[in-house]
């Protein structure tokens, strides 16, 4: 049954109250940017979810690969969820204190398959900023086209914050 595997894990990251907000393209969808995507990112910083036995808590045929992050990694880790006939879900597990806060302030949106927490806007910008990779900075660029110079100002709002982020907001301003 095709969403079985989305619907299975949202079921289970709300019935364990896992904090977690949908970023990547779909989230870009929902706050006005289109970009096609084969998958589904989801963000939490909840490092138990590293632990779950989920084959138990999925469809029959769903295959979990859990990719624990380094002590240096800026990552705590990454869990891949795939099943037949349905789009990847990526489990993107963070480690910093602006993600939990970002996740905190998600607004839960009606996206046709689900009711899900995404991002707002000015977070999911801080996302690419510190992804900083050229996709994530196109769609960055998007992100600014779209929503203008209040953007703009509440990245730069936020910027002192996240000096770690600096440095790549920086560059993206001066291309």
């Amino acid at each position: 049954m095709r969403g079985a595997l989305k619907g299975a894990i949202f079921r289970a990251l709300d019935a364990e109250q896992v904090a977690y907000a949908l970023i990547g393209a779909v989230a870009l969808a929902a706050r006005g940017v289109s970009r096609s995507t084969a998958d589904l990112d989801l963000l939490t910083t909840e490092l138990r979810v590293l632990r779950f036995d989920w084959l138990a808590l999925l469809p029959d045929g769903a295959e979990v690969v859990v990719r624990k992050g380094d002590h240096d990694d800026p990552l705590a880790g990454v869990i891949a969820f795939t099943a037949a006939d349905e789009e990847p879900v990526d489990l993107v597990v963070g480690r910093w204190k602006w993600m939990q806060e970002a996740i905190g302030r998600a607004e839960r949106l009606d996206l046709g398959f689900a009711q899900v927490p995404v991002l707002t806007v000015a977070d999911l910008a801080l996302t690419k900023i510190d992804a900083g990779g050229p996709n994530d900075l196109q769609d960055l660029g998007r992100l600014l086209d779209v929503h203008g110079e209040a953007l703009v100002e509440e990245i730069e709002r936020r910027m002192p914050d996240l000096q770690g982020m600096l440095a790549t907001w920086d560059r993206f301003r001066q291309r």
